[in-house]
């Protein structure tokens, strides 16, 4: 076969491959720190993370009001409360099992339930571990609301929970889309 011919079948697997290559990319980025999809991902991997599964499976899940569940939800302060989302942690089989993380469901209540939020840059600090969540409580980086006696008490939970928003990758140049102006 001569050049003249095979040329348009190289142009053509170019750009079938560059498209291939583009979609790959894009189906690679990461969904938006605090959206639903990333609220997913974070709870498969709590799933994953014996520090989150089997730390909290004591008293901090257990202090439920007999509800059989504990909800954890957070917030991106730039991006405003309405952009919450929630995490539900259930026991099943010894462990706190994330079941569901997304958009919130259940009405939360502070004698037993969690709601966090940090601005976007101390969300990535914390990540990253710098502040550790003690510090991060105390100098107000983390707002927090909730039982803190229970908090205290599984604070290196917490540190694998704080550490977890670096293993699970979100994008910051945007807000979560169920965020509204607050």
């Amino acid at each position: 076969m001569s050049f003249r011919a095979l040329f348009p079948r190289c142009l053509r697997l170019i750009g079938a491959a560059s498209l291939l290559a583009a979609s790959q990319a894009h189906a690679a980025d990461p969904a938006v720190l605090m959206s639903d999809a990333w609220a997913g991902q974070f709870c498969q991997a709590w799933n994953h993370n014996p520090g989150l599964t089997q730390g909290l499976a004591g008293e901090w899940l257990h202090d439920d009001k007999g509800r059989g569940y504990k909800i954890v939800q957070m917030y991106r302060d730039d991006c405003g409360a309405a952009s919450r989302v929630e995490l539900k942690i259930v026991p099943e089989g010894g462990k706190a099992e994330c079941v569901y993380g997304g958009s919130p469901r259940l009405a939360p209540d502070f004698g037993v339930d969690f709601l966090m939020h940090a601005t976007t840059a101390n969300w990535e600090a914390m990540g990253h571990g710098d502040p550790g969540p003690m510090w991060a409580m105390m100098s107000g980086k983390l707002q927090f609301q909730g039982p803190r006696l229970v908090a205290m008490r599984a604070i290196k939970p917490f540190s694998s929970f704080l550490l977890m928003l670096d293993k699970v990758p979100g994008s910051t140049a945007t807000c979560p889309a169920s965020a509204k102006a607050s």
